[in-house]
């Protein structure tokens, strides 16, 4: 199973590839495997130089060709002008609309107010459904108060990323909920989120 976490963050240190790198772990640890998180940051300068699939470079070509073959993906970006950032959008840009059809993705932010929470519902989810993958139902969203040092503090935060990797194991095919189960020890990867 592959697993690929994109930060859309265009610092460093940066809360959301903080997030991202949180849900990451999670997921690899519920399914015994290690995932890989890019974070826009170093990869936008590389993609920023093709304006089209067919201008990348090997360097280029490698981080597309990463998204399209993950199993998994987790998704964040920082909240900016209501919206993810245009380097995230750039990405998505380069990869083939029907790469990451069937694919599960877990969809996440950070902003610097609550009243931002709804972006990866109002941005995110619809980008996803354009390309016919399958978001979990349950987005996670973090403002600064969330975080300590760039650490997530708030056991909300965690209690939601717990639920989206649960929400995962449940829509993940049957072959791979049984390696999910065995990973934890033969407990069934089928249990209620919840609410």
């Amino acid at each position: 199973m592959n697993i690929i976490g994109l930060s859309g963050n265009v610092k460093r240190p940066s809360r959301t590839a903080s997030l991202v790198e949180a849900i990451v772990t999670a997921v690899g640890s519920r399914f015994a495997v290690e995932g890989q998180t890019i974070e826009l940051v170093d990869a936008a300068p590389i993609l920023f130089k093709a304006l089209r699939s067919d201008q990348l470079d090997a360097e280029g070509r490698a981080i597309i060709d990463a998204v399209e073959a993950a199993d998994i993906l987790v998704v964040g970006s920082p909240v900016y002008r209501a919206s993810y950032t245009g380097a995230l959008k750039h990405l998505f840009d380069l990869v083939d609309y029907r790469a990451l059809t069937g694919k599960r993705v877990i969809l996440a932010a950070t902003g610097g107010t609550p009243l931002h929470g709804l972006m990866p519902e109002h941005q995110l989810r619809p980008l996803f459904g354009f390309f016919n993958a399958l978001s979990m139902p349950t987005a996670i969203y973090a403002t600064e108060v969330d975080f300590t040092e760039y650490g997530i503090t708030n056991l909300a935060v965690h209690e939601r990323i717990e639920r989206a990797v649960s929400e995962l194991a449940q829509a993940l095919p049957v072959s791979d909920q049984t390696a999910a189960a065995r990973a934890h020890g033969n407990r069934p990867a089928l249990v209620a989120a919840s609410a």
